[in-house]
């Protein structure tokens, strides 16, 4: 069996992901054979594997910081949003039924933790360490009997645990040691220590509370990772998108030519796989944002309709604000719409929902040529062609099948049979998400929406996103090697937590756990 390590939270979003990412790039780089894990996740930010199988995009990326293909044994369950309190659970990339929050930790999610503990140990038996991440916090006592993904998995395998705070927030000693003080004594003999993150200040300020916590819980701060702008990592939880925030913190490039490119991306409910437009926000020149609004459409050069887990709830809303029509008037003028996934449907003639919604028939936009029949069974494939004369290449997630009725091929087989998707004037659709991430067909497309726009804008002729990403996980495991003791988290993962670690009253009551792996 392989070492490991659990990456807890005090919260979500308190870096989790970031942090088990940074620490498989940095062992990589050292020559461990790594592999990522997340036993659950929630996320409409979704991925497909090689094998066809349904994963976080999270992971995904975890394991390309890791350098290995992902597969369906580094996220078992996923958990798609699809309103306040049911989900389509996806089990081994496949998904296999809607289920309420209540019905979920009432007894399924219980069901599942045999299957979580046979992936884990198959990774276990394949690579030198797995490095796990968390999810939410370890400490909602509310879950603890049927948890399979913080204190659960970690109790399982005796993996030791490490806890992330966000400083940036506040609040972050308290959230240590509460963390801590609220598990069973059982659990809290895994938790090591504690690991600071997006701290923006003199370390030297902080030094003395780091001090203070360990005499409080006698565990250490294994580091104090400084607040680093500009990541750009794929994101879990397409829900907490800001409607007006930009997609990446970096620095804007100038543009190549003499314009920029404005794109506005509709924030449609349920928004799913919103890094589509990580690529495009990438490119020097372009402005991504994301609006609510009709008149935020304006003065777009470009309008992207996303995907989303709720197509007949996304057209409503975008009835209900304005958009719609909006969209509508931006066709007969020429300007240019993509629709991708979901979005696409939306921008067809019609939609017929017995498996999503439920709605039946329900009439769609009209900008498209296109009839959609959702079916029972998942589209997961990754496909690959062709698009306006350049290599194309992305993954599709859907229930919705299309019936193309008119317009142009829009991706195609290279020898111009049709593939997916179609154009009618200026404007696009698509099922295939990330094939915005192809730099030749971005370029081209770009340029195809400048020549439409009458914007002189030019794209860059080297943005390769691929490498872009790979700047990005390097600059996690820089993070990990420059700001964290290395020494003592490769001690951990090769041997465990310490014993003796002294119990924080009040805990909480012990949980029984399976037999360890």
């Amino acid at each position: 069996m392989s070492g490991g390590l659990l990456v807890a939270g005090t919260t979500s979003d308190a870096g989790k992901s970031v942090v088990t990412a940074g620490i498989c790039r940095w062992l990589v780089r050292r020559g461990v054979k790594v592999a990522p894990f997340k036993a659950q996740n929630m996320s409409l930010n979704s991925f497909v594997t090689r094998e066809g199988a349904e994963i976080g995009r999270a992971q995904a990326m975890q394991a390309q910081a890791a350098r290995v293909e992902p597969t369906a044994l580094m996220n078992p369950v996923l958990l798609k949003p699809g309103g306040d309190r049911s989900s389509q659970v996806v089990l081994m990339g496949r998904p296999v039924g809607e289920m309420s929050a209540r019905g979920y930790h009432g007894g399924r999610q219980e069901q599942l933790l045999s299957t979580v503990t046979d992936c884990l140990e198959q990774l276990r038996s394949t690579y030198d360490a797995v490095i796990c991440e968390g999810a939410g916090s370890p400490a909602e006592i509310n879950l603890r009997r049927t948890d399979i993904v913080n204190m659960g998995i970690a109790r399982a395998a005796r993996f030791p645990v490490v806890v992330v705070g966000d400083i940036d927030r506040g609040g972050v000693f308290a959230s240590f040691f509460g963390t801590t003080a609220l598990l069973a004594p059982e659990d809290q003999e895994l938790i090591a220590g504690y690991l600071v993150n997006k701290f923006r200040g003199d370390v030297s300020l902080l030094e003395p509370g780091l001090d203070m916590l360990r005499d409080l819980t006698g565990r250490p701060t294994y580091g104090v990772l400084p607040f680093a702008h500009g990541l750009g990592i794929d994101e879990e939880d397409g829900l907490r998108v800001s409607l007006r925030g930009t997609v990446r913190e970096s620095a804007v490039a100038p543009p190549h030519g003499e314009d920029i490119l404005r794109v506005a991306v509709c924030a449609i409910p349920l928004m799913s796989n919103f890094t589509d437009v990580d690529a495009l926000a990438a490119e020097p020149g372009v402005v991504v944002r994301f609006v609510d609004r009709a008149e935020e459409l304006a003065d777009a050069d470009l309008v992207i309709v996303p995907g989303t887990r709720g197509t007949v709830k996304a057209l409503a809303w975008l009835r209900e604000r304005g958009l719609a029509e909006a969209l509508r008037r931006r066709a007969a003028e020429g300007r240019p719409v993509l629709g991708i996934c979901g979005g696409y449907q939306i921008l067809g003639e019609r939609i017929e929902d017995e498996v999503e919604s439920r709605a039946g028939r329900v009439d769609a936009l009209g900008l498209l040529p296109v009839r959609v029949r959702f079916d029972r069974g998942k589209t997961l494939a990754r496909p690959s062609g062709e698009a306006l004369g350049e290599p194309v290449e992305g993954y599709e997630i859907h229930h919705g099948v299309a019936d193309v009725r008119g317009g142009e091929p829009f991706l195609t087989d290279g020898r111009g049979t049709p593939l997916d998707g179609c154009r009618s004037g200026a404007v696009w659709g698509t099922h295939w998400h990330g094939s915005l991430e192809s730099d030749a067909f971005r370029r081209r497309f770009l340029a195809e929406v400048a020549r439409l726009g009458g914007r002189r804008f030019v794209p860059a002729p080297d943005t390769c996103f691929a490498g872009l990403r790979e700047e990005q996980l390097d600059r996690l495991g820089d993070l990990i090697e420059e700001h964290a003791d290395t020494d003592a988290l490769w001690r951990l993962i090769e041997s465990g937590a310490p014993s003796g670690l002294p119990f924080i009253p009040p805990g909480a009551p012990a949980i029984p756990v399976k037999e360890a792996l």
